[in-house]
Parts: structure tokens; C-alpha cells; sequence
């Protein structure tokens, strides 16, 4: 009987632990109902509502095991004359409120972020943090009521917590028995709570590819709370940071490097190098004076933007110029982030379930990029930005690849507009017309990467410039029109200069705005404009699928430049060029491999799956899979990885 009472007085002291377990578990199913709800249509398509809710249960009960296993083992462990102090008491509360209170901040946080990426909080939710001042302003202009909402329901649920985890110290101390037996019930908390936290006997713990049960990736999120679905991530981020193969299964590098020989087209002599196994030379089909080359890199500015690719009619400007220069209607972004698609445009390369080249460590210098091999030309080499270039590393990685000079925003002396990004797109582009023609009159050749950023939330730009597509003025909508008109403007120009009939100009799109869908890859949202002018550039439209790692070669191509580099992607200016069409996308932690109208789409620890993507309806249907399909598919996803590991995407020293 002694026994019985001192486990019942031990057990005592871990109510307050109980209390925001049982806080917890409320929150967390109050906002998965609430999540589900509001997607009801996607859940009740896939007979979602049981997994949804269920395994939802069991991913909260893992949470919560997580945060307050430790701490009840300690609160056991105690001896009783600390355990009665009062600044103890104190600081368990402060430590039990805290861990409920970002629970709860999370899932208030996660209905913005999902409506805007379609996936609970990720790495992503964590790499902004890094920059506040943009996202500050950022959420300040665009969502300032949803901003406040968050903040004061924050600060109800903190307070809220703290008064409940003092509520629940006993306001006498019972008998609690010795500190064996209490060792004795913390080691069983804390076994306990081991088990809770892998909910499963099994070889290995949950994790977000047991819970997943359809094809639509928002959906299988639900399950998830916003804390687990973001811890998962992060650890992820730091397990798996060069290594796509333990996320898709590994391949032997010979075959990886071989898949892609072929994949790029070329025959085996134009490969120079075995320490750099995708180093080749190609014969380049302009056989003039080396051009000049621009890029124009549209922020978010996806083909749903864009009327000449069945997009709204937002794009007149952009519309009228691809009936003058070779325009791609199906070419397809390699990511969801502008890093992504700056080390796909600039570098050529590969995607990665890692973070971008742009941010990773080995890659901030000696990392192939068009800059580097254009300068090795004599070429003036620059980055043409609006905003502040230290965002994303952009300014560290591109001055320690190749390019000579930034223009950021504290560059602009009297700028007509400035918002939340910067400058607007009209001021960048009359900065970068106004240096392309100072280099031409020089004699100087160069290369110009011109990035956009009126194109982001919030939304911002000068009024008066566009008829409004829509009210208010700072929607999505109206800042791609504009972002148009500032384009068209700086044509009108271009075309204009003596510059323009030496110069290969690139429009291409970073990525799409708001990619998500109802499947694990949401092709359509990768779909983007992408189109080539200049002196000597003959009009065309190119129906061919293509990626953005193909276009770095072919600008290369239509400028002169035959140097032999490690680009994985294709010529399409090459008139030898016979392979089908394809594309590779890289959503989260899914990869996908499109060649016609099947999709390979790879996920963690899952097997490949194969899939017809029906344009019309812009969905994926399931078809037996092609195990040749898959190889190639699989090489892909595991080549960028590969390259950054082994130091393979580089130039042989000058």
C-alpha cells in the first residue's frame, strides 16, 4: 500500500506535464480539423478523412512525447526539496508553456504558409528567418490583418499555457516516496516516451512517408502538426545535405555519370576530361564574333501569367515579343525557389532535395557558372538586381563564381519607386540598359544578369503604369502585368541601342508563383515562359518539352562560345539534336522526370511511381511503371548530388 502511494504521489508531480499534453492534443486536432476542412474537397477526393484524422493522432502523440517525455523524467528526478522550490516551479512552467506555445504558433502560422506553398511549414519556413527585414515588410504590406490575428492568438495561447502549467502544481507536497522509486518511474517515462516518439516497432521510426497515403501532397500533410513537419525537415536538412541517394536509393556513380552522358546528346568523343566526367565541347552554331549575352530573370512570372501560353492576359508585352524571337511553350522550371532557378539558368545545374548550389557551402567558389567562363573571355560580367543582394547568398555565391560587379538597391542614386524588394522593375531595367550601352561603346563585351522582383508579394509597384487587372491594386495578378510593362519598356529600348544586334537576350522565369496541387508533383505549376531574342535570333516557336538546365547551353551556342564546360543540360540550338523532349522538377522532397506525357515521379523511401500527366486537366493518372523510365529518372535526381559531392561541375584551372 506504502508502494501504491508513493507512485500515486510521484506521478503527482507530473501534472502539469499532463496538462499540456492535454493542451497539446486539443490545439493540434483543433487545427487539423480545421486545415482539413478548409481543403475538404481535396481530402473527401482521396476518402481522406479517417487517415487524415487518425494518423494525425498518432503523429501528435509522437509531438508531444518529443517535447515532454524529457521533462516529466526530470520533474521525477528531482529530490524534494528542489522540486519544492519556487524557482523551480517557475521554470518548469516557463519551459511547459513555452514548448505549447510553439506548438500553437506554428499551427496559427500554417494556414498562410500553406495557402501559399501548399505544404505545411519546411526548410523554407526556416530560411527566411534569416532575412527579417523582407519578410517583415513583406508580411507588414501583404498580410497585415492575418499578421496581427497570428500575433495577438500567439500571445492568448502563451498566456493561456502559463497559467495552466500553474495550475497544475499541487498545492501540497504528497508523499512521493524515495528517489529509487522515482528513478525507477523516470527511466519508465522516459521508455515510454521513446516509444511514443517512434510510434511504431519497427526497423525504422515514423516519419512523414508512413503517414502519407495519396497522391496529393497537401493532403498528406494533414496528418502532420506544423512542429513535427518542421523538425522533420530540419533534420533532414542535416542528414541528408549531399545525399539524394539516401532519400532515393542509391546508383553506382558510373552509371549515374553515364545516364547522363547520353541524356545530354553528345557523342562520347566530346567529353575532354575523366577527373570532370560531364566536361564537353560543343560546336557552337554561331560562328561569328562571340555576342554579348542578357538574361532576364522573372521573378514568379509562371506560364498562368502569360496569354500566349494559355495563360491569363496579363502578358501583352511579353506576347508581342515571342512572335519575334524563339519561344518555348513548354519549358519547365527545375524548382519552387529563385535559387533554384538561378543555378539552373546561370550554372546549368541539376536540382537536389538539398538546399541550392547558391547557399551551399562548397559551392561559393570554383562552381561552374556562365559568368566564369564568360569572364575567362574578357567578357564585363555583372548581376543587375533591384533589391539587396546579400538575399539567398545571391551576392556571395555569383561574386565568387564569375561575376566581376553587383548593382543592388543602396546602387540606385534617385530611383523612381522603392517598396519592400527594392527598386522597381523600371528603375533595374533602365540601370542595366544604361550600362549595356556605356560597355558596347567601350568595345566591351559583356554578360548581364538582369533579376526582377516587382513580381513578389506584396506586390508593389509605381502607380499609373498598367490598367489595373484587377482592385485592390497590390494583388498577384497586377504586379505580373506590370512586371510586363516594365519588360516591354526596356525592349522597346533595347531594340533601339546599337547594342541590340550583338546581343542574345534570355526572358525566363525563376520559377512559378504559388506552386502546389492536388499531386506529389504539381506539373503544371513548373510550366514557365521562356523565350530568346536579338540581332540575328530568327523568330520561332519551339514546342519541344525542355528544362531550364537546357538553356545555358544553348545560349552559349548562339553566342559563339564553344568551350568545353560540365553542363549536364542539352543544345537546343543544335539541328543534331534528335532525344525527346524532357524535364525535371524538384517539389520538397519528391523529384520528378517528365519525357512526353509520362512522369516519373521519385519520393523518401518510397518506390517510383509512373504517371500520364493529362495536360487538359493538369493532373497525373497513374500508369505501370517503365523501368527503364525509372533508371533514367532516378540518375537524374541523384546526378546533382553526385556533382556537388565529388567536386565534378567546374572548369579545369585557367
Amino acid at each position: 500500500m506504502r508502494v501504491v502511494r508513493g507512485i500515486s504521489g510521484a506521478l503527482a508531480r507530473l501534472r502539469p506535464v499532463i496538462g499540456m499534453c492535454a493542451l497539446g492534443l486539443l490545439a493540434l486536432g483543433a487545427s487539423r480539423l480545421g486545415l482539413a476542412l478548409w481543403r475538404r474537397a481535396e481530402v473527401a477526393e482521396v476518402d481522406g478523412w479517417i487517415p487524415v484524422l487518425l494518423q494525425g493522432l498518432r503523429v501528435d502523440a509522437a509531438s508531444l512525447c518529443l517535447l515532454y517525455a524529457p521533462a516529466a523524467a526530470l520533474l521525477l528526478l528531482l529530490p524534494a526539496r528542489v522540486y519544492a522550490l519556487r524557482w523551480t516551479k517557475a521554470a518548469a512552467s516557463i519551459w511547459l508553456a513555452a514548448a505549447a506555445c510553439l506548438l500553437i504558433w506554428l499551427e496559427l502560422a500554417t494556414p498562410g504558409f500553406m495557402q501559399e506553398y501548399g505544404l505545411r511549414p519546411n526548410r523554407l519556413f526556416v530560411e527566411y528567418l534569416v532575412y527579417p527585414r523582407e519578410v517583415l515588410a513583406t508580411l507588414a504590406k501583404g498580410w497585415p490583418l492575418q499578421c496581427a490575428l497570428v500575433l495577438l492568438s500567439g500571445a492568448a495561447a502563451a498566456w493561456f499555457a502559463w497559467r495552466l502549467a500553474l495550475r497544475g502544481w499541487s498545492p501540497r507536497r504528497p508523499h512521493e516516496g524515495g528517489p529509487l522509486l522515482r528513478a525507477v518511474l523516470a527511466l519508465a517515462v522516459l521508455a515510454l516516451g521513446t516509444l511514443g516518439v517512434r510510434s511504431t516497432l519497427g526497423h525504422r521510426p515514423m516519419n512523414p512517408a508512413m503517414v502519407a497515403f495519396s497522391a496529393n501532397p497537401t493532403v498528406n500533410a494533414l496528418p502532420l502538426n506544423s512542429f513535427y513537419a518542421l523538425a522533420h525537415a530540419m533534420r533532414d536538412w542535416l542528414r541528408h545535405e549531399d545525399s539524394a541517394h539516401d532519400l532515393y536509393g542509391a546508383m553506382p556513380d558510373d552509371a549515374v555519370v553515364a545516364a547522363m552522358r547520353r541524356d545530354s546528346g553528345l557523342p562520347a568523343a566530346a567529353f575532354v576530361d575523366p577527373a570532370i566526367p560531364t566536361l564537353a565541347r560543343r560546336a557552337p552554331v554561331w560562328r561569328g564574333r562571340p555576342r554579348n549575352l542578357v538574361i532576364v530573370l522573372e521573378e514568379s512570372l509562371g506560364a498562368q501569367f502569360i496569354g500566349s501560353l494559355g495563360g491569363l492576359p496579363l502578358s501583352p508585352h511579353y506576347d508581342r515579343l515571342s512572335a519575334q524571337g524563339w519561344a518555348f511553350t513548354r519549358l519547365y522550371a527545375t524548382g519552387t525557389r529563385s535559387v533554384r532557378g538561378i543555378e539552373a539558368v546561370v550554372a546549368g545545374f541539376s536540382p537536389t532535395p538539398a538546399q541550392a548550389v547558391v547557399k551551399r557551402p562548397r559551392a561559393q567558389q570554383g562552381f561552374f557558372t556562365l559568368a566564369e567562363l564568360l569572364r575567362r573571355r574578357g567578357y564585363d560580367t555583372a548581376f543587375y538586381y533591384g533589391g539587396e543582394s546579400h538575399f539567398d547568398n545571391m551576392r556571395g555565391f555569383l561574386l565568387g563564381n564569375g561575376f566581376g560587379r553587383v548593382v543592388e538597391q543602396r546602387d540606385y542614386a534617385d530611383p523612381a519607386f522603392v517598396g519592400a524588394w527594392g527598386v522597381s522593375d523600371e528603375d533595374l531595367f533602365a540601370r542595366a540598359d544604361a550600362e549595356f550601352r556605356r560597355l558596347h561603346a567601350a568595345g566591351r563585351p559583356f554578360f548581364g544578369l538582369v533579376f526582377t522582383s516587382s513580381n513578389h508579394d506584396p506586390f508593389e509597384f509605381p502607380d499609373g503604369r498598367i490598367a489595373l487587372y484587377e482592385q485592390p491594386k497590390q494583388t498577384r495578378r497586377n504586379a505580373a502585368k506590370y512586371a510586363d510593362h516594365a519588360l516591354g519598356g526596356f525592349f522597346a529600348r533595347a531594340m533601339a541601342a546599337d547594342y541590340w544586334r550583338d546581343t542574345v537576350f534570355l526572358v525566363v522565369a525563376d520559377h512559378d508563383s504559388r506552386v502546389f496541387g492536388r499531386d506529389l508533383v504539381p506539373v503544371g505549376n513548373f510550366h514557365i515562359p521562356g523565350l530568346i531574342l536579338g540581332g540575328g535570333i530568327a523568330p520561332r516557336r519551339d514546342e519541344r518539352i525542355a528544362s531550364q538546365i537546357d538553356l545555358a547551353p544553348t545560349l552559349l551556342s548562339l553566342i559563339g562560345i564553344g568551350d568545353p564546360t560540365p553542363m549536364p543540360g542539352r543544345d537546343l540550338a543544335d539541328p543534331a539534336l534528335s532525344l525527346p523532349g524532357r524535364a525535371i522538377m524538384q517539389y520538397d522532397r519528391n523529384f520528378a522526370y517528365l519525357q512526353g506525357d509520362d512522369v516519373v515521379v521519385l519520393q523518401p523511401e518510397r518506390p517510383a511511381g509512373q504517371y500520364r500527366y493529362d495536360r487538359a486537366r493538369g493532373r497525373l493518372l497513374p500508369v505501370p511503371l517503365s523501368p527503364a523510365l525509372a533508371r533514367e529518372a532516378h540518375a537524374q535526381a541523384l546526378w546533382g548530388s553526385l556533382a556537388y559531392a565529388r567536386g565534378w561541375y567546374r572548369l579545369p584551372p585557367e
